[in-house]
């Protein structure tokens, strides 16, 4: 996914609605067997058994071909990709026929998922290896056959697998070497990666002068096979919506497939669609209530590798800071305390104030712990010795409830002369689940006439009723995000650099975010991220009027961008007052402040 067009998805994805329900027009109107038409390969279902003997054919040839028929090469030139899928491997077999004792796995296998290039040719003097990314081309087709019988264990497997976390293999040399040819070396940046790659032998320069091929070239192309993917996703989703499962099962299958012949992040994003996809089909979903406190140690994570955490805590603090201007006695009630990491700031900032810090009280709301450890009061007591440290008078509270519309006002202790501020950070959309819990939230926050409440919400809509809309929103949604996080590889980010940790177990943490929103239904699906318009309407109904958030937490927050790699990618913006975060054109979350009218 190139970085610099983030709606290269978006534009791949268009038509992809429409795609599944051509394959039935097509397959009425030739016969055509629609899990190929699906790929964009023509097969007669009356043609379905020569095609599978010319497979078991080529796949004799090639097992009986000398390793050096095929060497791995990468070019920015455009590929063929057959439709006649017939035609096409007779012509393979012809090919490969002439050569002898052929073994395209022998050699020296790079690892597919480390190359941005997925280019193959065929050469009767190399003794390069065959780019894997050839193999799930040529196999692909059998899969009709193969899908729905067999074990799903097996299958769920080939989904996640190397295609998230690679690994590289290194098989030993062989004995014999050619004599050295000269090659040209190519690069491709098909996904925003640029790899140069040339041939020869190791530890040698090789001059980048082109000879000509005694043989013809197979090229396969990583960016037809980038659509082919988006395409399979949106088909496979559309027949999960129209229960068409054994459709949807062998969809899912080649999303596994097609996701090893990606980079960076359409790989990885694919890979836990289909993963989610393939929880929906099997029914097994993951367990809820997820375990919070492994959530919270991968949103640490996710808060040390891009900005938005960080983007949430300082204008929700900024706005409740001008809040707190001039008052004396001040308390805090936040709904998302986790490890208290927004909180540090705040006092900080209090402390410096002209005229000496306000008395703080704070109050903590968390779920239970499963590790019977009172972890709020963890934190609370690391907050307090910075209160003392800092000298800021400090006084903390915890309250563990299994949901916010578990709390009534009377537990908070509401004391006259006092100003609130109510703080939320992704935690309302989780209400959402069941019916009226957010409006009896809602309803307790205006008992407490708090001075100002702050929300921050991932800008997305994944609580619609339709599943392929709410699938198609949250693959383009993802797909931003998880372009972004590949941009904070390496990079400083607050004077430090971010871990290979810190990116994978952030990777995680949207993975299962995905997971829920695709795999589960009803109250087991707690990722209902709405938009914000949807949330104004929902605050105007229960008596509130945004706040707007000045120009100096505009200011600030770019400011705070500067830190992540020059802040390239991310956007803040202005909207009706509120202030968005995003990567390019996109909004991911926004946050918005409100008052009682």
């Amino acid at each position: 996914m190139k970085r610099d067009n983030p709606n290269q998805l978006n534009f791949a994805t268009s038509s992809s609605s429409n795609k599944g329900k051509m394959w039935c027009e097509e397959q009425d109107a030739g016969g055509v067997d629609e899990l190929f038409a699906v790929l964009g390969y023509k097969v007669k279902s009356s043609d379905m058994a020569e095609v599978a003997q010319k497979l078991e054919q080529l796949e004799e040839v090639m097992g009986s071909a000398q390793q050096d028929g095929l060497s791995q090469i990468a070019s920015d030139t455009v590929h063929y990709n057959p439709s006649d899928l017939s035609s096409w491997l007779e012509s393979m077999i012809s090919e490969l026929n002439p050569l002898p004792n052929f073994d395209p796995f022998s050699s020296v296998v790079q690892d597919p998922f480390l190359e941005s290039s997925t280019v193959t040719s065929i050469d009767s003097h190399s003794h390069n290896s065959l780019n894997s990314h050839v193999r799930p081309q040529i196999s692909a087709a059998n899969q009709q056959h193969m899908v729905v019988d067999s074990d799903f264990g097996s299958d769920l497997i080939s989904i996640p697998g190397k295609a998230v976390y690679p690994t590289s293999q290194l098989q030993p040399q062989p004995q014999h070497q050619p004599q050295t040819k000269k090659l040209k070396s190519s690069s491709y940046s098909g996904l925003g990666n640029s790899t140069t790659v040339s041939w020869g032998l190791p530890n040698e320069s090789i001059s980048a002068q082109p000879i000509e091929s005694p043989r013809p070239m197979l090229l396969v192309d990583s960016q037809e096979n980038g659509i082919r993917l988006v395409h399979t996703l949106m088909a496979c989703a559309e027949a999960v919506q129209q229960q068409n499962l054994k459709l949807a099962e062998a969809l899912v299958k080649q999303i596994g497939f097609l996701a090893v012949s990606q980079a960076g992040a359409m790989r990885k994003v694919a890979t836990y669609f289909a993963e989610a996809l393939a929880r929906r089909i099997y029914k097994l979903y993951p367990t809820n209530p997820q375990d919070r406190a492994f959530t919270d140690l991968l949103q640490m994570h996710f808060y040390e590798t891009c900005p938005y955490l960080k983007f949430a805590h300082f204008t929700a603090n900024q706005a409740i800071l001008e809040a707190f201007a001039g008052k004396s006695r001040v308390h805090i009630i936040d709904f998302s305390m986790k490890q208290g990491m927004q909180w540090p700031a705040l006092l900080q900032a209090l402390a410096l104030r002209p005229g000496g810090p306000p008395s703080v009280r704070l109050t903590g709301v968390g779920p239970p712990s499963h590790d019977n450890i009172d972890h709020l009061q963890e934190v609370g007591c690391r907050l307090a010795q910075l209160a003392e440290t800092i000298k800021v008078e400090f006084d903390y509270r915890g309250f563990v409830a299994n949901s916010l519309a578990d709390l009534n006002a009377s537990m908070f202790d509401i004391r006259e002369g006092e100003v609130v501020a109510m703080n939320s950070i992704f935690e309302l959309h989780q209400l959402l689940a069941r019916p009226g819990s957010i409006e009896k939230v809602l309803q307790v926050v205006s008992e407490m006439k708090p001075e100002i409440l702050t929300v921050v919400e991932q800008e997305a809509n994944h609580n619609g009723s339709v599943f392929l809309d709410r699938f198609t929103e949250s693959l383009h949604y993802y797909s931003t995000l998880f372009d972004s996080l590949e941009s904070s590889g390496g990079c400083d980010v607050g004077g430090g650099v971010v871990s290979d940790q810190d990116k994978v177990m952030s990777e995680v943490y949207l993975g299962r975010q995905i997971c829920n929103v695709v795999a589960c239904e009803g109250p087991d699906r707690v990722e209902r991220h709405e938009t914000l318009v949807q949330w104004r309407t929902r605050f105007n109904s229960a008596g509130f009027e945004p706040v707007h958030l000045g120009s100096n937490a505009y200011k600030q927050a770019s400011m705070l961008l500067a830190l992540f790699a020059g802040g390239d990618g991310y956007r803040v913006e202005e909207k009706d007052g509120c202030l968005t975060l995003g990567w390019h054109t996109r909004p991911l979350i926004a946050t918005s402040a409100w008052k009682l009218r």
